[in-house]
């Protein structure tokens, strides 16, 4: 009851405009009092509820400090927490619109049975010749649901062994985009687009939105190529945000579009060994706030990434290659200048002073 005057009380001053100074104290004080309530549980241990996970989960999408008030536990618990929350959020609302049963009904097993025992049995068949077989058999159905019943397959060798020759011989001739999405603290999803250079791995452009359209991608890619360049090809995958439209005017932009192959992560690796590398090097430490935020923390990791962070593909050089520096005296020495708020640091030699 008391954490809820609390709160109610915080809210009317954000309402009514009040110095930022007050809100943050009362936002400490809150926070205070709330783990002085945990350490009083009668337990040997003070064992937190749920109701305590989600406090802390949102007071750190409205109090920038959080981590300085913080002693019960570690920022990185928190953080999980906050995971945890944005992912029962959306489960829920998936539940809740799962009530309504939008869409077809699923095919009936035995048809699914029959469309996996086809696929099995003949290798080389795909979906428009299973969907002819079924069809002669009597079956009522669309060769989109046979293509998504299908089980997954491995790629050929030979083609998979054509592929990986054709981006060793045009590495510094290829660019490739994609998207991956960011939750923000208040359950929002933002998109962002990059565009990465195959030959160094660098980041030539990135950009985010909240709702990306053809248009936008457009605009992204005539901010990126504004001239002649050495690329002359561009891969995506089949996202339908990548159409017609977007592939003719990469044509216009000199490119080629090629398109990877349905579920073949492994066919554009080096933007996905990029996003896995974002968010093991930064988006698993930080809780987004909103689109602003993400924008300078991306902003700040790309110049890191680009310039600084070796690279094991590139002979332990960064994208923009780096001269070794030596050590100029013996009384010169390392000092460490942080990253993104000292989750990472860069290294240069200082003459003693």
């Amino acid at each position: 009851m008391i954490f809820a005057l609390v709160f109610m009380r915080l809210i009317r001053l954000l309402l009514s405009r009040d110095t930022r100074l007050i809100c943050e104290i009362l936002l400490e004080n809150l926070a205070y009092s709330q783990q002085v309530a945990v350490f009083k549980h009668e337990t040997p241990l003070p064992r937190l509820t749920n109701r305590d996970r989600a406090f802390w989960a949102l007071l750190s999408g409205f109090h920038e400090s959080w981590r300085d008030i913080l002693h019960i536990v570690k920022p990185a618990t928190v953080i999980a927490w906050r995971r945890s929350l944005f992912r029962n959020f959306w489960r829920a609302v998936s539940r809740a619109g799962r009530r309504k049963k939008p869409g077809r009904k699923p095919a009936p097993r035995d048809l699914r049975e029959i469309i996996r025992r086809m696929a099995r049995e003949n290798p080389t068949w795909g979906a428009p010749r299973i969907h002819g077989e079924l069809v002669m058999q009597g079956h009522r159905v669309s060769e989109r649901t046979v293509a998504r019943y299908m089980p997954p397959r491995e790629p050929d060798p030979d083609r998979r062994q054509r592929w990986m020759t054709f981006l060793r011989n045009h590495m510094h001739e290829i660019a490739a985009m994609d998207f991956f999405t960011v939750p923000t603290a208040s359950f929002r999803v933002l998109y962002c687009l990059f565009i990465i250079d195959h030959g160094r791995r660098k980041i030539m452009h990135f950009n985010i939105t909240e709702n990306p359209s053809a248009e936008w991608v457009k605009n992204q890619i005539r901010h990126t190529f504004d001239g002649e360049g050495p690329h002359r090809f561009m891969i995506h995958d089949g996202d339908k945000i990548f159409n017609r439209d977007v592939r003719d005017f990469l044509r216009m932009c000199g490119l080629r579009s090629v398109r990877t192959a349905f579920r073949s992560p492994w066919q554009n690796g080096t933007a996905e060994r990029w996003v896995g590398s974002v968010r093991r090097d930064l988006l698993d430490h930080v809780v987004v706030l909103n689109e602003r935020h993400l924008h300078r923390l991306l902003k700040e990791y790309v110049e890191y990434y680009n310039n600084w962070r070796t690279h094991l593909a590139l002979g332990k050089d960064a994208p923009c290659s780096r001269t070794v520096r030596r050590r100029p005296s013996i009384n010169a020495r390392l000092v460490s200048i942080p990253v993104l708020g000292g989750l990472h640091h860069r290294y240069e030699w200082c003459a003693a002073g």
